[in-house]
């Protein structure tokens, strides 16, 4: 896969026909689903632009099992294997240059985790990585979103997953403080999030906050990205705290059935979709935020962000 493009590519550096675009590949590996990410780098006027080929996402809920008896059942185990496994063809077909695959809250926490992974690599060939809370708020970091706004402003990161949220807070264009909790949609679901780290998830967000308003919060993961197309933003990335409240308020008043029917919302995102929104609401409030821009990226972007400022340098690519 990536060995032989690199072949080929050093192939083509020798010829001097340097390339124009750079193809990665990104896998995350949730709580709540896996998502694999094809994304061409392309270079215009010696800026890259990074432009997704696919976005593939399987709602398997490896964190249902996880969180509720500590280990991934045998059935699941079975689906996860068959996902890595057309991911791994649809890769081959792609052939990127390089590819990282990143397992997150769930596979963190299962008793059969390291196992899940040795199989893969003995089976498939594919590497994993079980990364910490901290290596997940940096790849999703490694977006910079930040660099494209106001550098005398200061922002929090947030991004929310089905097993954990992440949270990152800059100021003039650098990272002060960045953590990751163990509270997410899948684990809310199932009545795991105790009161007690709730309180000091809030606690944390008010301490780090503090003599920093301003402040502007930048939101990532698959339910503040949906929430967003709800609420029908065409002239703006941005959403205020009030809306977000009044769609909250929207959204719990109605049954799974009922959103899924209202919203056109998959069953596996009109669930989760409350308690993201709860947890948003509730960091806003502890940071005294009323203003949240949602650019629509996620981990797999930082991934492929990552993997880029790795290799621009060895492929030397120019437009």
């Amino acid at each position: 896969m990536g060995e032989d493009n690199l072949q080929k590519q050093e192939a083509s550096l020798e010829s001097n026909n340097i390339p124009k675009i750079l193809r990665y590949a990104a896998i995350d590996i949730g709580s709540n689903a896996i998502r694999l990410l094809l994304c061409n780098v392309v270079y215009e006027h010696d800026e890259p632009h990074f432009k997704k080929s696919e976005l593939i996402r399987i709602p398997l809920r490896l964190g249902e099992d996880v969180f509720n008896n500590g280990r991934v059942s045998y059935q699941k185990m079975q689906k996860f294997f068959k996902t890595m496994a057309a991911f791994k063809l649809l890769m081959e077909v792609f052939d990127p240059v390089a590819y990282r695959a990143c397992a997150t809250a769930s596979l963190r926490d299962a008793l059969n985790g390291e196992e899940m992974v040795k199989l893969v690599k003995r089976d498939y060939g594919m590497k994993i990585e079980i990364i910490s809370g901290r290596e997940e708020a940096d790849l999703i970091f490694s977006n910079h979103v930040e660099e494209r706004l106001n550098k005398n402003q200061s922002y929090l990161y947030i991004d929310v997953g089905g097993g954990s949220t992440e949270l990152t807070l800059f100021s003039e264009g650098r990272s002060l403080v960045s953590q990751s909790f163990d509270i997410g949609t899948i684990r809310w679901l199932q009545n795991k999030v105790i009161k007690e780290k709730w309180n000091e998830f809030k606690d944390f967000v008010r301490t780090i906050t503090h003599h920093r308003q301003p402040l502007t919060a930048i939101g990532s993961g698959g339910n503040i990205n949906k929430i967003f197309k709800i609420l029908g933003r065409k002239d703006s990335q941005s959403l205020s705290f009030g809306k977000i409240k009044e769609l909250y308020s929207e959204l719990k008043s109605h049954t799974i059935e009922e959103r899924m029917e209202i919203w056109k919302l998959n069953p596996d995102r009109a669930d989760v979709i409350v308690p993201a929104a709860k947890i948003f609401l509730s960091v806003m409030k502890a940071g005294e935020i009323e203003e949240i821009i949602i650019p629509q990226i996620g981990l797999v972007d930082g991934i492929v962000h990552e993997l880029h400022e790795k290799n621009k340098l060895q492929y030397r690519v120019s437009a």
